[in-house]
């Protein structure tokens, strides 16, 4: 089994790849991580994390088709992350070109192999790699996934702060996509706990803005790296253990489902060997979700039509 990460110097790349170091050496089978930057340094962080006695096996590389060669999953890290003042759309002319250009590599390399994107803006990046794997006619819906796990994540957390309940005892789902407006956690389906109309509204901004709140925190010197790398690691294992195998494992991410809302939308779905297998159901909603959805999907259709449109332009 190999797991490339493009973009494993940068700070989301390096911690992801020590988490998979760590967490698939308990796995029999051979596992090869593959690292590759543009920054010399990547030769340095391979090395150093094959100094850690694990079955998973580490090579770095500044050769992207090595890299990409017979991967079976595909993880794009890099891109300039958020300074403060910055939203995830303004990333967007300096990380499009790279999507673009990684996109192509993949198409011709590798283009059976699940693609897992956590480059922002997300809600657009994940629409330029369809449209280009589409160009290639390589395009499979069920093996692209933008990475939507840290929504998660954070919703668990603050609502076990809030709550004073463990996080064992949550299960949490969040919808949309990866931008403030397009956030959206359905606190409606969580078993067991109740929130009142200002609790929803606040938990809601809070899990919106969270991401936002690092990027000032850390005065310009990163974004959400160290919980962005976990998130990307449990959702990179999930992938992992399809392949090998597991059965009836669900995740949620960004995703080319069914179109019921915006044509790219992020969900739970069920996982197979083939990717994506089955969407769960997010009904019932309640009237502050439904609503929620209707204003945010203007939003979405926006992001989707600037990704499309990006590749389109370097098309003509």
């Amino acid at each position: 089994m190999k797991i490339a990460i493009l973009g494993a110097a940068g700070n989301i790349g390096q911690g992801l790849s020590l988490i998979l170091k760590r967490e698939l050496s308990s796995v029999k089978k051979d596992i090869e991580l593959f690292l590759y930057d543009i920054n010399p340094i990547i030769l340095g962080v391979g090395l150093d994390l094959s100094h850690i006695p694990t079955t998973v096996k580490v090579q770095s590389s500044r050769d992207i088709i090595n890299t990409l060669y017979g991967a079976d999953i595909v993880v794009i890290t890099a891109g300039v992350t958020r300074k403060p003042g910055m939203n995830r759309s303004d990333l967007f002319t300096i990380n499009a070109a790279m999507i673009y250009n990684f996109s192509q590599q993949i198409a011709q390399i590798c283009p059976e192999a699940m693609i897992a994107v956590i480059t922002n803006p997300l809600n657009t990046t994940v629409c330029i790699i369809a449209k280009v794997l589409k160009k290639y006619g390589f395009y499979n819906k069920k093996k692209l996934f933008g990475i939507t796990t840290l929504d998660v994540l954070r919703a668990l957390c603050f609502i076990s702060e809030d709550k004073e309940i463990s996080c064992n005892n949550l299960h949490v789902t969040v919808i949309g996509g990866h931008s403030s407006v397009t956030i959206l956690p359905l606190l409606s389906q969580i078993s067991g706990v109740s929130f009142t109309e200002a609790e929803v509204i606040s938990l809601t901004n809070k899990l919106r803005n969270a991401g936002t709140e690092v990027v000032n925190a850390k005065s310009g010197h990163g974004s959400a790296s160290l919980s962005m790398a976990s998130a990307a690691a449990q959702f990179i294992i999930s992938l992992f253990r399809v392949l090998n195998g597991d059965k009836n494992i669900v995740e949620c991410a960004y995703i080319e489902g069914n179109g019921k809302y915006a044509k790219f939308f992020s969900q739970p779905f069920v996982l197979d060997q083939e990717g994506v297998s089955q969407l769960k159901n997010l009904e019932p909603l309640s009237s502050f979700e439904q609503t929620e959805i209707k204003t945010m999907i203007p939003f979405l259709e926006e992001d989707i039509k600037m990704g499309e449109e990006f590749v389109k332009q370097q098309l003509t």
